[in-house]
Formats: structure tokens, C-alpha cells, sequence
């Protein structure tokens, strides 16, 4: 892989850090953030790299490539800001999702809505085939949106399936891990348990989590190897539908409360006028474009190297 000095693994790291606080708020993906900063072939290819024949080269050849091979640095930096984010900002996301969640949603609206049009100008040649690939993607993520959240679950082996589906859904662009974490009931579970750092919990969910990793990158990296045009339309498709779950003003039409905390499950979207209490429209246009404009940034920083 490449050669990078230390200012760009800082970069790297914060990256990860802006990934990791993606995935906290259900909605938003890690994948969309990772595509839009330049670096989502390289984590596929870096995690496809992880299997048995590696410690083979460790053997034969020594660390050095073992390390090389694996793009070990770059893992290191990436997996390093995306656990800073996921302890530090989990709170503060938790705070906000709380207090201000027309505005963190609106911020992450602007942020989605821009990464459409980011992921979809990679996609080199349109036909039928690509059109008919992003329909497709769009009405899966929207499909998947509408599910209604499930009750919580807090066993060790579905907390395990939880990590390994969810971690599938985080590195696919559009389709939100945290949100599939909500649909499996065990959203709170997790969150709680990185607050209240109960180890047991959270090292079953990683386990869940690398396994379903290191399986799910084999079949993205094959896709994009051989398909890249449609699997880019299908990730296009899954960023589109996935604006559903993330529009702003929501009415709770069905909910339960765990412990102080109303959890919604059932939502429909309605417009800021016919909301009830301030629809902070002003607010959130703001928040809307500066999470619009971040991608155009980021863009121009990824291509600046």
C-alpha cells in the first residue's frame, strides 16, 4: 500500500474518528464517511488481507512484511480514531440525540444527502444495468428504514449476531449499523454497555463484530473487483433510501420506555410546518448545509494528498 508520513496517518485517524461518530447515531453509516474521505477500497482490501496465509509470510519472511501485507499502519490509525470516537463521542451523540435531534439530524441529512452525489460520480459508465442496480439499492435501504424496531435483547450469542450484522451494515455505505443494531432491539444494550464499560458485553459484540468483518469484506472486494460499476449503483441506491430514516421531523407513533429512556418504535416522517413544538427550521437548514458543505471539504482535502 502506500508510503505515508506521520501528518497523513493523523489524517487517517481522524477519518476513523469521524467514522466512528457516524456509526453511533442510528441512520448513519460508517461506510458513507470512509467512501466519501477516500479511503473505502483500501479498508476493503486492507480487511480481506486478514486471513491464515498471513502468519504464513510472518514465518517466512518476518514482521516486517507481515506488517506490510496486512497495511498494518494504516489499520492501526483507521481502527484507533474509530474507537476514540466510539468512547468519547458516544456520550456527547447519546446528549444530543436526547436534547437536539432535529439538528444532529439535519446535520447528517446535509452530510447523506451530499454523499449521493459524491458516490455516484465515481460510477464511470451509466446503462440500464446501473440504473436498474441503484433502484434497487434505494428500495432495499428504504425498505429496511420502515422495519419496525425490535424489543431489546440482551443475550451473549444474539448480541454476537447483533455485532457481525451490524459491522456488515457499517462498512456498506447508506446502510446504518447503529440502525441495524436498533431494528435487532439490542441498540441500547451495547450503548449502555460501552458507557458503563461492561467488558463481557462489549468483547462479545467485537468478536461479532470481526467475524462478520472479515467475512462480509471478501464478498465487497470480489464485487468491486469484478462489478464495480453496479456495486457503486448499489451503494448509491443504498445511501438514497437510507434518507428516510434520517429525515428530521418525526412523529412517534409507537414507543416504550426502558429504564428513563423512550425508546421509538414505530416513526413517520411529516413536514417541519405540521410539527408539533419548534420545528427549528433556521437551525436546522444550518446544520443541513454545513453537514452538505463537510463533504465538498473533505472532498477537496482526500484529493489534495
Amino acid at each position: 500500500m502506500e508510503n505515508r508520513n506521520l501528518l497523513q496517518y493523523i489524517f487517517i485517524t481522524l477519518k476513523g474518528m469521524a467514522m466512528g461518530a457516524a456509526d453511533v447515531v442510528p441512520g448513519v453509516s460508517g461506510g458513507t464517511i470512509a467512501f466519501i474521505s477516500g479511503i473505502y477500497e483500501e479498508l476493503i482490501t486492507s480487511i480481506n488481507n486478514v486471513d491464515p496465509a498471513l502468519l504464513k509470510i510472518w514465518k517466512n519472511e518476518g514482521f516486517n512484511s507481515f506488517w506490510k501485507k496486512l497495511n498494518g499502519n494504516f489499520l492501526v490509525a483507521l481502527f484507533l480514531g474509530i474507537f476514540i470516537s466510539l468512547f468519547s463521542l458516544a456520550t456527547l451523540v447519546s446528549w444530543l440525540l436526547e436534547n437536539e435531534p432535529i439538528l444532529l439530524w439535519s446535520f447528517f441529512f446535509g452530510l447523506v444527502a451530499a454523499s449521493i452525489f459524491f458516490v455516484g460520480k465515481e460510477i464511470a459508465k451509466w446503462n440500464l444495468a446501473t440504473v436498474i442496480m441503484l433502484l434497487l439499492g434505494a428500495a432495499i435501504a428504504y425498505f429496511i428504514t420502515t422495519l419496525p424496531a425490535s424489543e431489546n435483547a440482551s443475550s451473549l450469542p444474539y448480541l454476537f449476531m447483533s455485532g457481525a450484522l451490524a459491522v456488515c451494515a457499517m462498512i456498506l455505505p447508506g446502510i446504518s449499523g447503529a440502525f441495524i443494531l436498533v431494528l435487532l432491539g439490542s441498540y441500547k444494550t451495547i450503548l449502555d454497555a460501552v458507557h458503563e464499560r461492561e467488558i463481557k458485553v462489549i468483547v462479545t459484540v467485537a468478536l461479532g463484530a470481526i467475524f462478520g468483518l472479515l467475512s462480509f469484506a471478501k464478498l465487497l472486494k470480489w464485487m468491486f473487483s469484478h462489478y464495480k460499476n453496479l456495486t457503486l449503483a448499489l451503494l448509491t441506491g443504498f445511501i438514497l433510501g437510507s434518507l428516510n430514516k434520517i429525515w428530521p421531523w418525526k412523529v412517534i407513533l409507537e414507543a416504550k420506555t426502558i429504564g428513563d429512556k423512550i425508546i421509538p418504535l414505530k416513526e413517520q416522517n411529516i413536514s417541519p410546518f405540521n410539527f408539533e413544538g419548534d420545528p427549528q427550521l433556521m437551525f436546522a437548514l444550518i446544520a443541513a448545509i454545513i453537514g452538505f458543505s463537510l463533504i465538498f471539504i473533505l472532498e477537496k482535502l482526500a484529493s489534495r494528498k
